[in-house]
């Protein structure tokens, strides 16, 4: 697997107002957008994205339900990976025996992802971001 870095992080927030307050008035962090309930920014130094991601769009762009399913612990944060390849990458983790919540697809947003829960209950994306590598 080629990792080329972290292509964005964000905590999976159950109430987004609170957490938008937490983030953007306590701690100072200007998100640029806001697209529903989801707010992100690109232009925090260190990072190429950190977002405040809803639990029920989390589930949602997971499993097609805006409820997390009982069974699956319920994430804090999803952690996402730019690698050179997504296919590649989730191949890789089925051939050590690492079980995906879901394989490679191309998301709304134009994103190519593949998800997995890492031990500590972090949910992780392995992603091709196009318009974070070739400024598309």
């Amino acid at each position: 697997m080629d990792i080329l870095f972290v292509a964005g992080f964000s905590p999976i927030v159950a109430d987004p107002n609170a957490s938008r307050s937490f983030y953007g008035d306590v701690l100072g962090v200007q998100f640029e957008k806001k697209m529903d309930d989801y707010s992100y920014t690109h232009e925090l130094a260190g990072v190429k994205h950190l977002g405040l991601w809803p639990l029920a769009e989390a589930a949602e762009t997971c499993f097609g339900t805006p409820t997390w399913p009982a069974h699956i612990p319920v994430p804090q944060a999803t952690i996402e990976f730019e690698v050179a390849d997504v296919a590649v990458a989730e191949r890789e983790l089925r051939e050590k025996g690492l079980a995906l919540i879901h394989g490679t697809r191309l998301e709304p947003w134009g994103q190519v992802t593949a998800r997995l829960l890492s031990p500590e209950g972090l949910l992780v994306g392995l992603v091709s971001t196009p318009w974070l590598t070739t400024g598309e």
